[in-house]
């Protein structure tokens, strides 16, 4: 690891060390183009201590490629004059910025360009369901004016390098793509052709400085991605043209956005396999990105040659001092990325801006110390109160936390049981030691009653007691062998079988049902009244439904009602239908959570101010519970 952190030239650009950051779309613009603060406060936080190279969420070339109404822009008047505020933050901290041009295509989102999305032949992206027009020769003129344009724009900006996406998807793997490009004028019979001539009108724009190759070592999308062989001319093209580097992600934004995010589901091999392939194919600097927030994998890359630079995205978002920390081989401190996708992607492509289930502090300002310290109790060692110890804290005040099991992490502590969950695990840990660290006072395996409010001559109670099991009311249900999912997951209770019924297929329902099918059960999931993993992060539950509906054993049954228990059926109701089911050995209640009781009047009476946060105050998830402990620490 310690080369990493040694000096390096890239083209003409020196960097401090081995390590970028990519882009990454953050949502935080003004949907007129302009900077906002947020932007400039997550760019100080990254570059500061952080990576040699910060390279900026994409920007789009020509409005028709924008993906986000909030992302940056580089087509505008006075992009540059914005662009340039970002940059100078990146220069203050001692780092080089790096401007990332693409056009989506597409994979465009009409939301953000009030138009349809365009390609070079018509294509349906998958994950849009949009259906892109075929380009004209003129629209592919103006594109690459768009490209010339931008990078001159960059050089005033006073960027240090350009990166090209032409990767993932995007515009140009389009053109190199003989599935997608199906054009019969040049632009089709030189596939070539477009990539040539953007890299030329980039080169044009910027002149000598660097400009960084963005590709996908392999789309892993067999019907309609590019191959890596396909990719090879375009490699040797760019090497030919004096790019600087190459950096490598994974997937396609249309076919295989699973791979494209790098969900910590999937298998780390793929990517392994084609950053070997990509060794072997060029001399050049490689960059690898994905999941690389764990320093053993990193060590692994190094020890077999296979990248030159690291890409840290989203451990970054959830630790900015990473780097620094890894440096000073500080790696207990560090606060892991869960690879979950919550808090970043799902929020963007909700409309929201970026943010962290682990990190709330993530483009705002430092919480400052508190003019009123308090006495505060926090009742609950969940993610809310936990967050509310730390930040309390953080602000001065003297905070004890009562949690009434023996551990801290509420329900958290058994979320990264489930099938691609395994790397939350690490954030939990992470979590529980940022309590002890924070300086708040812990008592376990005591519930917060009158009497010790009354003891700890309480201020402020924050009630942060999190949710209980859903039980509905079923004739017949408690005749049956009846579990939670709570009780399966923590392994208070056995399953029988071999039939398995699961009633509520949200998140938890839908990964039990996974997991108990293969471990050879035969299930069947309801779900009553959302479609089935509805809360679910999108990419998540794609990848369960897709692993699901490979497993014969288990069946999914939306708009389905269970409406009572006999001892020879079970009775339903599926779209107003009636009709019975076999009878089974266990059931599974999983039909979400709800709120704990709000203290009781005792309690109520034995301290001036309550704050009731997380779960216990509205059932959500773990973002919203990190979320609610920061928040409190704000107004207090």
């Amino acid at each position: 690891m310690k080369r990493l952190f040694e000096a390096f030239n890239l083209g003409s650009a020196r960097m401090v060390n081995h390590f970028l950051f990519p882009p990454i779309k953050l949502a935080y613009g003004n949907p007129d183009g302009t900077v906002t603060d947020r932007q400039l406060l997550f760019y100080h936080q990254i570059s500061k201590n952080g990576p040699a190279i910060v390279i900026l969420e994409p920007v789009s070339v020509t409005p028709e490629g924008r993906e986000h109404p909030r992302q940056l822009c580089i087509h505008l008047p006075e992009s540059a004059k914005e662009l340039k505020k970002i940059v100078d933050v990146i220069h203050e901290q001692g780092r080089l910025a790096c401007l990332h041009l693409n056009h989506a295509g597409a994979a465009a989102n009409p939301m953000a360009t009030k138009t349809s999305p365009v390609a070079p032949s018509p294509v349906t992206c998958s994950a849009t369901g949009q259906e892109a027009k075929p380009l004209s020769e003129g629209d592919i003129k103006a594109i690459i004016t768009g490209y010339q344009s931008a990078a001159e724009k960059a050089v005033k900006a006073g960027f240090d390098l350009i990166e090209i996406q032409a990767g993932h998807g995007y515009l140009v793997s389009q053109f190199l793509n003989d599935k997608i490009n199906k054009r019969e004028d040049a632009y089709g019979q030189d596939r070539l052709r477009f990539a040539k001539e953007v890299l030329s009108a980039v080169r044009e724009g910027v002149r000598d400085v660097p400009i960084i190759i963005r590709i996908s070592g392999h789309e892993m999308a067999p019907e309609m991605g590019i191959n890596p062989e396909a990719l090879l001319p375009f490699v040797k093209e760019a090497e030919k043209s004096g790019v600087a580097a190459f950096h490598m992600g994974m997937g396609n934004a249309c076919f295989s956005p699973p791979w494209y995010f790098h969900h910590a589901s999937l298998p780390e091999k793929p990517q392994m396999d084609a950053l070997s392939w990509l060794r072997g194919q060029t001399s050049l600097p490689l960059v690898v990105a994905g999941r690389m927030g764990r320093k053993d994998r990193v060590q692994e890359i190094l020890e077999k040659g296979l990248a030159d630079m690291i890409a840290l995205g989203r451990p970054l978002i959830a630790d900015p001092d990473l780097i620094e920390k890894w440096q000073k081989e500080a790696d207990e401190e560090v606060l892991h990325c869960g690879y979950c996708l919550q808090g970043c992607l799902h929020r963007v492509k909700s409309g929201q801006p970026l943010g962290c289930n682990f990190n709330p502090e993530i483009g705002l300002p430092p919480l400052e110390p508190t003019k009123n310290p308090k006495k505060v109790l926090i009742a609950g060692g969940g993610p809310a109160g936990m967050s509310a110890a730390v930040y309390l804290t953080k602000r001065g005040h003297q905070v004890t936390l009562a949690e009434k099991a023996d551990h801290l992490g509420g329900q958290f502590a058994l979320a990264w049981k489930a099938h691609g969950k395994e790397a939350m695990k690490d954030a939990l840990k992470d979590l529980v030691r940022a309590v002890e660290k924070s300086g708040a006072s812990v008592i376990l395996n005591k519930a917060v009653d009158a009497t010790l409010v009354r003891e700890m001559r309480a201020e402020l109670l924050v009630w942060a007691t999190g949710a209980m099991q859903n039980v509905p009311e079923i004739s017949g249900l408690n005749d049956q062998n009846t579990v939670t999912a709570l009780e399966v997951l923590s392994t208070e209770k056995t399953i029988q079988g071999p039939r398995v019924l699961v009633i509520g297929a949200g998140r938890t329902g839908l990964e039990l049902a996974e997991s108990l099918g293969k471990e050879g059960y035969e299930v069947v999931a309801t779900k009553r009244t959302d479609p089935i993993g509805g809360m679910m992060e999108m990419i998540s539950r794609n990848l369960v439904l897709k692993r699901i509906d490979q497993m014969s054993s288990v069946t999914l049954m939306p708009h389905t009602t269970v409406k009572a228990f006999y001892p020879e059926t079970v009775d339903i109701e599926q779209d107003g239908a009636a009709m019975s089911l076999e009878p089974f050995q266990t059931v599974i209640v999983a039909s979400g959570m709800v709120s704990v009781p709000e203290p009781d009047e005792e309690i109520q009476k034995s301290v001036s101010n309550i704050e009731t946060i997380g779960d216990a105050k509205e059932v959500q998830d773990i973002f919203s519970a990190i979320q609610a402990g920061y928040h409190l620490a704000q107004r207090y």
